[in-house]
């Protein structure tokens, strides 16, 4: 599970055996969230989410947005498609 992006003390990572459509785990005190990056062009949107406050949500969505080119290439990069 590569970590592909860390921020504000998280990781997002993207498991090598994972499924559509192209998505990151994030991960950080004890928390979890998925988040759809809806390639190429976003916006990213949570789909799932253990134990973070709407607030971090946003922040996280945030975070991903900026880097939405980068995290569908590396998502291409590791699944062949996107």
């Amino acid at each position: 599970m590569p970590t592909v992006l860390r921020f504000d003390g998280l990781r997002a990572a993207i498991y090598f055996n994972d499924h559509r459509p192209a998505h990151v785990h994030v991960i950080g005190d004890g928390n979890s969230a998925v988040i759809d990056l809806h390639c190429p062009h976003g916006p990213p949107r949570t789909r799932e989410c253990y134990g973070f406050k709407p607030g971090e949500l946003r922040r996280i969505e945030a975070a991903v947005a900026a880097e939405l080119a980068i995290l569908c290439r590396r998502w291409e990069e590791i699944h062949g498609y996107s």
